[in-house]
Formats: structure tokens, C-alpha cells, sequence
């Protein structure tokens, strides 16, 4: 039997979280690897079940879940204070990446050269998106009744102009219904856990030595809900008492992204139509154009994807402002502050639950119709963002843009070319085009 590890102070975790935030690229699955390999191969700190149990959790919650589950384990190690330190951390370094992209985006954003690097850039996101689409669909469309949601929610969003979270509202009833009444159709009878046969005694934390949790009570959930509002409520307050003349404005930003927090149930791309739809046609802070040049600056950082929300705040103070920078990076630091906020409640309130299911079959088997009908959102979205950049006009398609899409998505679907390789070739081939022009000008 193997001796565990001692158990890591407060500081070398502080160390791995502050790496990670730097070298979280690749998405969830990325980033749930890198925390796998270190945390549980390499310094079993925590165990190959407690890790999964962690995870399947973060997973059926709305929000990043790579995020959520860095802050799960962060807590796990060192209570409250880790969780917070992790989960901090793990998005830090992407806010600050998106702020200085932005603030060169802005400035220089109109050069002819970022221009033309833009233009091979936006077409290689669209192929990310459909590429994402292809992943999600395998994964989640396992009978007809869930193509027909998907189906449903797509003629919603796209034809109707359905909101978003009323579609996730829809899908979770529906599966409420079918979980209620087919139950044992939809759900599993294994534990997927179950036949993980480690040595326990090697890790720091493992199934036998789950943290010593009080009993869930009402008051402490309470308690806890009381304390997020109030850290929800203080940046409104010091703008509500500083006279600020746009206070409605920065009103409206804070609630639409705590909405947004709420409704991320399938990761970014599922709540970047709804985040379009309302940032672009109703509020009007920002066009359809810059929102898929904030996705693609999204794409190059680390971090959570729904980073690029940010973005949206940032062009909102800055086009709301007229241009003004400190406009934009408060507009920024408040999309950031309130789109991650309710994630900590999610984990910390939640904890004392989560740590006493093992299992929930009846809850996943009603959020496999919230991933279907995920799907066809993204559909929605790769739409979307599709004619906008393949269509200057109805009858006018830019050829250029349609070829290196489809280049893009051979790439990456067949070929497997990794996503920020290819982002990287797609930068690069807009230099050289843009080199050429100037050449064949003179």
C-alpha cells in the first residue's frame, strides 16, 4: 500500500493555480486535463473518484465548468480561501489578456493589415463553431426525441426570436416530464465511478476521507445567498452614489449578465445567440461584426471561452462613452465581476450537497434535453455569425471568406489540426495576403 503525499500547503497550490490560469488553452477538456494530470497523476493531491464526483457536478451546473471544478478542488484542498484562490486565478490572467487585446483592438482594430488578418480570422471561428456543433451532437443527440428538440429549439431561437433561457426553461421541463414518466428508459443503474479500484490510501484526499462538511441547513444556504448579493449589489451601490448619468445603463449590463450566468447550461457557445441576439439587437452596444472579432480574440486566450463576454462589455463602455478607454475597461471588469459571481455561490452553497450525492441519475438524465436543445442553438448561432461574415449583402457572397471556412473546417474536423494552431495559420495567411496586396499594388 502506498503512502500519500503529505498534504500541500496553501502555497504550492497558489502555484499551480496562478500556472494554470496562464496555461488553461484548449477548452474544458483541455483544461480538466491539465487539472487531472497534476492533481491527481502527479501530485495525488486528490483521487480519481473525487475528481469525477467533482466533476460530474460542475458539469450539470450553468457556468464554466473547467472554472467551477478548479474552484471544487481549490475548496476541497484548503476550504473557503482555496477555492476562492483557484477560482480567481483560473480566469485573472484571460480578463487581463482580453483587456489589452481590446484596448489594441480599438485603436489599431481600423489598420488595413488587422483588417485583412481579421477577415481569415472570423471565417476559421465559424469552422471552430461548427466543429463544436459536430462534438456536442455526437455526444447528446442519442435517440430522435432528442433531435426533435434540438430541431424545436433551433426553429425557436432562429425563426420566432425565442430568448434563450426561455428555451432551457422549455428543454428542462420537457425532460422533467419524460425523466418522470419513462424513468427507467433515461436513466443508468451504474455508478460511473463505481469501478475505480485505486489505493485510496495514495492520495491526499480521497472517497473514504471526503472533507468534514456540516450538515446542509437552510440558515447557512441563506446566509450564503445573503453575502453574493451583497458583494452583487456593492458596485451598483458606489455607481449609484457616485451621480454616475448612466447608471441605467450600467444597471442593465449588470442584470443581463447575471442572467447570462445563470442560463450557461452547455458552455459558451450555447449562450453566445442569446448574448448576440440581446447585446446586438436590443441593446445595440456593439454590431454583429465586432461580436465575432470578440469571439475570435476569445478563441487565442486561456481561460473559460466565456471570457469573450468581456469583450461585449468592453465595446459597450467604449461605444456607449464615445470611445472613452477607462469607460470601456470598467464596462469589462463589471461583464467579468458579474458573469463569474454566481459560479462561487454555485460551488460554495452547494458544496454540502454535492459532497453527500453520489448520484443523481433522475437530474441527468432531465439535462440531457437542456444539451439537446444546446445543440440546436449552436446551430443558431454558426448561422449567425455565418451570414454575417460569408454575406456583405444578400446577393453578394465573399468568396474568400466561404473558401477559407471550408478550409478551416477540413482542418479541424478530419484532419485535426489543433484549434489554436490553426487560429495561429489563419493570422498568419491574413499577414501574407496582406503583404501580397501591398506588392501587387505597387
Amino acid at each position: 500500500m502506498n503512502q500519500p503525499p503529505p498534504y500541500p500547503s496553501y502555497r504550492e497550490a497558489l502555484a499551480f493555480w496562478l500556472k494554470l490560469g496562464f496555461i488553461s488553452f484548449g477548452g474544458p477538456a483541455g483544461q480538466v486535463s491539465i487539472m487531472h494530470e497534476y492533481l491527481v497523476e502527479k501530485k495525488k493531491w486528490i483521487s480519481e473518484q473525487r475528481f469525477m464526483h467533482a466533476l460530474n457536478y460542475c458539469m450539470l451546473l450553468p457556468g464554466p465548468e473547467a472554472q467551477q471544478l478548479a474552484t471544487y478542488t481549490g475548496w476541497l484542498l484548503h476550504g473557503i480561501r482555496g477555492g476562492l484562490t483557484a477560482g480567481i486565478l483560473f480566469i485573472l490572467p484571460s480578463a487581463i489578456m482580453i483587456w489589452l487585446l481590446s484596448l489594441i483592438y480599438v485603436t489599431y482594430g481600423d489598420l488595413p493589415i488587422i483588417v485583412t488578418m481579421f477577415s481569415f480570422l472570423k471565417p476559421a471561428v465559424i469552422a471552430i463553431i461548427l466543429t463544436a456543433l459536430i462534438k456536442i451532437g455526437k455526444r447528446s443527440l442519442t435517440s430522435p426525441f432528442q433531435y426533435a428538440v434540438a430541431a424545436t429549439a433551433f426553429a425557436l431561437i432562429y425563426f420566432l426570436n425565442i430568448s434563450f433561457p426561455l428555451i432551457i426553461l422549455g428543454a428542462l421541463l420537457i425532460g422533467f416530464l419524460v425523466s418522470r414518466f419513462r424513468h427507467a428508459a433515461f436513466s443508468s443503474t451504474s455508478n460511473p465511478n463505481q469501478n475505480l479500484n485505486e489505493d485510496q490510501s495514495a492520495y491526499v484526499i480521497h472517497q473514504s476521507s471526503v472533507k468534514d462538511i456540516k450538515p446542509f441547513r437552510w440558515r447557512m444556504l441563506l446566509f450564503q445567498c445573503f453575502i453574493c448579493t451583497f458583494f452583487w449589489l456593492m458596485p451598483l451601490t458606489i455607481l449609484f452614489g457616485s451621480g454616475n448619468d448612466h447608471f441605467n445603463f450600467w444597471k442593465d449590463l449588470s442584470l443581463f449578465f447575471t442572467k447570462a450566468a445563470f442560463v450557461t447550461f452547455g458552455g459558451a457557445y450555447a449562450v453566445l445567440p442569446y448574448i448576440a441576439q440581446v447585446s446586438v439587437e436590443t441593446f445595440g452596444w456593439l454590431t454583429h461584426f465586432e461580436m465575432m472579432d470578440g469571439l475570435a480574440l476569445g478563441e487565442t486566450t486561456p481561460g473559460p471561452l466565456i471570457m469573450v463576454l468581456a469583450f461585449v462589455g468592453f465595446m459597450a463602455g467604449h461605444n456607449l462613452f464615445e470611445g472613452s478607454l477607462g469607460m470601456a475597461t470598467l464596462g469589462l471588469a463589471l461583464t467579468t465581476y458579474y458573469t463569474f459571481l454566481p459560479s462561487f455561490l454555485f460551488i460554495f452553497a452547494g458544496a454540502p450537497i454535492i459532497e453527500r450525492t453520489q448520484s443523481n441519475p433522475s437530474l441527468k438524465s432531465v439535462l440531457t434535453f437542456v444539451t439537446a436543445a444546446v445543440t440546436g442553438v449552436i446551430l443558431n448561432l454558426g448561422l449567425l455569425f455565418g451570414k454575417a461574415v460569408i454575406f456583405s449583402s444578400p446577393m453578394n457572397i465573399q468568396w474568400l471568406s466561404l473558401v477559407w471556412m471550408i478550409i478551416s473546417f477540413i482542418a479541424l474536423q478530419f484532419l485535426k489540426v489543433n484549434m489554436i494552431v490553426w487560429i495561429g495559420v489563419s493570422l498568419a495567411i491574413g499577414i501574407i495576403t496582406f503583404i501580397l496586396q501591398g506588392y501587387y499594388t505597387i
